[in-house]
């Protein structure tokens, strides 16, 4: 990156985004700015999408007798994954469809609908 530019990282709610070593390393570096997805928004992050093949597709309903089998059903399932002609995924939503989903949400979770 070119030292002049800004540093946009668009990241999930999750604690490790806020722990105070991250907080400590971005004001050490002011360039870098973190944006944080809502809540429940999942669907917004993409590497959620490939969790979740992998979940369905190589996790769910398996038997693993340690931390390694499992590790190697994930790099089997990865390489299989990538060698089978798949493609990257593509952004198929509008700025409008998101936003539209995103105001059912927060009117689904703000409790004024029953």
């Amino acid at each position: 990156m070119p030292p002049d530019l800004d540093v946009h990282l668009v990241v999930d709610n999750h604690g490790t985004h806020r722990h105070i070593k991250v907080k400590r390393w971005l004001a050490a570096r002011p360039r870098y700015h973190l944006h944080f997805t809502p809540t429940y928004s999942s669907w917004l992050n993409q590497v959620e999408i490939w969790f979740n093949i992998i979940t369905r597709k190589a996790i769910r309903r398996g038997s693993f007798s340690s931390v390694t089998q499992l590790r190697e059903k994930i790099l089997r399932f990865t390489e299989h994954y990538n060698n089978s002609g798949t493609k990257p995924f593509m952004w198929t939503a509008t700025a409008e469809s998101i936003l539209q989903k995103i105001q059912r949400l927060c009117t689904a979770i703000s409790g004024t609908q029953h």
